[in-house]
């Protein structure tokens, strides 16, 4: 799957038909490495809603920008967090020793999506929108068989702050 089939602009059923918003999935198996540390940044969440996490904003984060017509969403932690996470796990923490980072707090790209959608993340008091993820196992190419999977309980919802 290329990366725009793992990102949609859509309303989520547990948060409202009228919250439209941007919706990465996140494979649990994939051979990945951000992706799997992503997956993995999930457990440091706090339950909300049930099967609906909140991460704060220093252990996993998402990065909107726009360049033409493209959106791009990327999945940002700081080093640290990674040291901390993937103490045990070096081939993990290996594919990230080189990464390029940002700021003070060494920020490393895990991974990025993009799509071409006129979507502009709302704003309110300086913050952007949130971005939501979904964690599954193996391929899913749509939103209905995200949700399909969320419903019966065999994924969870994240919530991202967007920088």
């Amino acid at each position: 799957m290329d990366d725009s089939s793992r990102m949609w602009i859509t309303a989520v059923p547990p948060f409202g038909p009228d919250d439209v918003g941007v919706l990465l999935s996140v494979d649990t198996d994939s051979a990945d490495p951000g992706e799997r540390i992503a997956c993995q940044l999930l457990n440091r969440g706090h339950e909300g809603e049930e099967g609906v996490f909140y991460l704060l904003p220093f252990d996993l984060s998402a990065r909107y920008a726009r360049t033409g017509d493209r959106l791009s969403v990327a999945l940002v932690a700081p080093r640290a967090v990674l040291g901390e996470e993937l103490a045990e796990q070096a081939e993990l923490l290996d594919a990230f020793a080189d990464a390029p980072t940002e700021g003070e707090e060494e920020w490393v790209t895990l991974l990025r999506r993009e799509l071409v959608t006129d979507f502009v993340p709302a704003e309110q008091d300086g913050e952007k929108q949130a971005v939501l993820l979904i964690d599954h196992v193996g391929p899913v190419d749509t939103p209905a068989g995200l949700f399909d999977r969320f419903e019966a309980g065999e994924s969870g919802m994240a919530v991202l702050n967007a920088q």
